[in-house]
């Protein structure tokens, strides 16, 4: 079934051509990653997509019935919102109806109630229970919980103001809400930027589950690996699909440009030959006056014209020169700390957590949001003290560090007044700086504040790069870039010959670089040898805490709570409370025939839908 159907779209941004050839086809339950450089054109092909803008030409269409979950059209006000109501949002529906239902249920229960006034109320609850079944509203509970919890939002936060939140947190929240929502074709634009590696595994697993459509823009290659069956790459305006993962993406696009180019080549002799040829016709015609010479001239012409030239494939591409060299090596022990604990108030954020760093090795940091990774990298860096323990630097170390943060300045500040200032430097020099960091030309005087993330983080690495640091404390540092990019930062830290401790969800960047991994977990470090997936291998072995199981309706019958512990609790204890309703129904001796018949057919149901739920 065709969700997607997107056939030679055009699309300008005011005079700029943004998109000119763009066809591909998206069918119900594919999963397709949509890659480009930053500026490509991703962004804008989704809002096509999700109906917020409209091609200048060519034809998109989404399939009628189809409802579109994208994140940024998140519908929420500006009247005051908790976070579970932007978790809820799309599902008034459910929640209506399940009111009206409880609303029946009692009136139904009630011994006062006559003969035709029940049946009327049956009929009514028999023709919202099949709504309400075939939506999934009995799993309406479990599903936010599944979801939210699956993302890493506690059941502790659905009480807290949406409008507190960090972005991070509120695209994380918003995700959530487009995931509960169970859309036939879900937009995502880098889902996973504000996830924790669990979170991350989580999405994957629900998304290769999800049985709707999906487009996602993502730079995490390793999500795209796992996800996606298909690539629709933009490129120059115009796309390429590859029926592939992104590791066989890559090889087949590699493919694709060598034949590109060797055509191009074959082609271009041809028409310098075709050129020639017709030069000669041309001059032999005027010395011989001869019309026949002109005539096959202008017939080579002719035939010239009508060829359809091929583009020169773009296979040097400029990327960014990320030329990180020390200016001194350190000496053998780099960081040292021992027994070191730090609490904030009541919580403990590091529980005599111990562990070395000597030259020359590339450890990656990893654990949960929360974990304690950037207090750690404060701590090694002086920004804060430990409240036990201590912690060492080695001998000649000089700190090179790249945080996550957005820019602190005047927003009318251009990236080369901003460079300039931080630099010290020449206008001469620091333009030539730029220019190895993509920043060109106008792209000069562009405001600092109106630069993207991924441009953001090459101006600091481009800074950071002067300092020749021999070691390299790393927060995040391929968030948001593209992925040619990130390849290019990646090669630099291959043959960076300092020492590096990188905090990263990037598990690409990992199993490139990583020969230790330090794992961050209720305030111990835990050392992996190898890289991710190495270390995947190894703590994939950890025993599993044992999941309990409802016993029978008769023993589990309670009122719910909002300290549930398990996700499925809802909806198990919604089906027991409706049970319960029916049983006492049934042993109402004044039931007739034919309401015996509804409440013996929808108690057959929900006890199968019991046991279904507690062998779960």
């Amino acid at each position: 079934m065709l969700t997607i159907n997107c056939q030679n779209v055009k699309k300008y941004n005011t005079a700029q051509l943004v998109l000119e050839n763009v066809t591909f086809e998206l069918h119900h339950g594919e999963k397709a990653g949509l890659v480009g450089r930053n500026g490509s054109g991703k962004t804008t092909l989704m809002r096509l997509i999700a109906k917020i803008d409209t091609p200048d030409e060519g034809l998109l269409t989404v399939r009628k019935e189809a409802r579109i979950g994208y994140l940024a059209q998140i519908p929420v006000s500006d009247e005051p919102h908790t976070i579970y109501d932007v978790l809820a949002l799309g599902l008034k529906d459910l929640f209506d109806c399940r009111t009206e239902m409880a609303k029946l249920e009692a009136g139904m229960s009630d011994a006062s109630v006559r003969p035709e006034r029940l049946e009327t109320l049956l009929k009514r609850y028999s023709a919202l229970q099949e709504f309400f079944e075939r939506e999934g509203g009995y799993e309406l509970d479990a599903r936010i919980d599944q979801v939210a919890g699956g993302l890493g939002i506690a059941r502790d936060w659905y009480g807290r103001d949406y409008a507190s939140l960090s972005g991070g947190e509120k695209t994380k929240v918003g995700l959530a809400s487009q995931l509960i929502r169970k859309p036939e074709l879900l937009l995502l634009d880098e889902p996973t930027n504000h996830l924790d590696m669990r979170g991350v595994e989580w999405l994957e697993e629900f998304l290769t589950k999800y049985d709707g459509a999906c487009l996602i823009v993502s730079h995490d290659r390793y999500f795209l690996d796992r996800v996606v069956t298909k690539i629709v790459e933009l490129e120059d305006g115009e796309s390429t699909v590859f029926h592939a993962n992104y590791s066989k993406y890559v090889k087949e696009k590699e493919e694709l440009l060598l034949q590109e180019f060797a055509d191009y080549q074959e082609q271009q002799k041809k028409i310098k030959k075709m050129r020639e040829t017709i030069a000669r016709l041309m001059e032999w015609g005027r010395i011989g006056d001869n019309g026949k010479f002109f005539r096959r001239a202008a017939s080579m012409q002719k035939a010239l014209d009508r060829m359809e030239k091929l583009k020169r494939p773009a296979i040097d591409r400029k990327e960014a020169e990320f030329e990180l060299k020390p200016s001194d090596r350190s000496g053998k022990q780099v960081v040292s700390f021992e027994g070191v604990s730090k609490r904030y108030g009541e919580s403990i954020v590091l529980d005599r957590a111990s562990g070395k760093l000597e030259y020359g090795e590339k450890v990656m940091l990893i654990g949960p949001n929360g974990s304690g990774k950037s207090t750690l990298l404060k701590l090694i860096l002086g920004e804060t003290s430990a409240d036990e323990g201590e912690m060492t630097l080695g001998s000649r170390v000089e700190v090179g560090y790249l945080a996550q943060q957005e820019y602190p300045g005047d927003p009318k500040q251009s990236v080369l007044e901003y460079f300039r200032q931080e630099a010290g430097m020449e206008e001469g020099e620091a333009r030539s700086r730029l220019a190895a960091y993509l920043f060109y030309g106008a792209e000069v005087f562009k405001p600092v504040s109106l630069l993207s993330g991924g441009e953001w983080t090459r101006l600091r690495l481009a800074l950071l790069v002067l300092k020749k640091p021999n070691l390299l404390i790393l927060d995040e540092p391929t968030n948001h870039m593209d992925i040619a990019s990130r390849e290019a930062l990646e090669e630099s830290l291959e043959e960076f010959p300092g020492t590096i401790l990188a905090v990263t969800h990037d598990r690409y960047l990992i199993n490139r670089l990583a020969r230790k991994i330090w794992e961050l977990d209720r305030g111990s470090i835990h050392v992996y040898l190898g890289d991710f997936d190495e270390y995947k291998a190894k703590s994939t072995d950890k025993p599993k805490p044992r999941k309990e199981r409802v016993s029978s309706p008769s023993q589990s019958r309670r009122k719910a709570s909002d300290s549930r512990s398990e996700v499925a609790a809802p909806l198990g204890e919604r089906l027991e409370a409706e049970i319960a309703v029916l049983e006492r129904r049934l042993a109402d001796c004044d039931v007739g025939v034919v309401e015996l018949e509804i409440l013996r057919e929808r108690l057959d149901r929900l006890y199968e839908q019991w046991m279904t739920e507690s062998e779960q």
